[in-house]
């Protein structure tokens, strides 16, 4: 089942991006500490997560989609933000990431969004054709030259 997820959701929230970033090596904080972090941003407006339930339910939750939304000079709605998306490595080309795309896209949509960015590295080249098959680009509209995202860390 794929739904909104709720505050009572933080720990399988945060033992999901604790696993993703250990499964692809990067430094993480804990499950405990992402499950800190998520008791507060599953209370937010700006905040859409959207969890995909396993057999038994939010306790062996498979994956999840993780929006964050500003506002922009441009558009009356918000810019939405695709932060993390994972689906457990075993689950995977069974349509779970799909449909939790799916979900988290129409929620923001919903909120008045008028456009979704999201950051993929340039090496991960499954997420990449994974993005595109569901009608993202790394081409500005208007001039078909390829957008960067950059980042500075404090």
């Amino acid at each position: 089942m794929i739904r909104l997820a709720t505050a009572a959701d933080a720990v399988a929230t945060g033992r999901l991006l604790f696993d993703f970033n250990a499964e692809f090596l990067t430094p993480t904080p804990t499950a405990e500490y992402f499950a800190e972090r998520f008791e507060h941003l599953l209370a937010r407006e700006d905040v859409i997560v959207v969890l995909a339930d396993g057999e038994t339910g939010a306790s062996d939750a498979v994956g999840f989609a993780f929006f964050t939304l500003r506002p922009t000079p441009y558009a009356d709605g918000p810019i939405a933000h695709l932060e993390e998306l994972y689906v457990r490595p075993e689950l995977r080309s069974r349509g779970i990431g799909s449909a939790l795309l799916e979900r988290g896209l129409a929620e923001a949509l919903a909120l008045g969004a008028s456009e979704v960015h999201i950051g993929v590295d340039e090496g991960d080249v499954d997420a990449r054709r994974f993005y595109e098959r569901h009608g993202f680009s790394n081409l500005e509209p208007d001039t078909g030259e390829r957008m960067l995202l950059y980042l500075r860390s404090f």
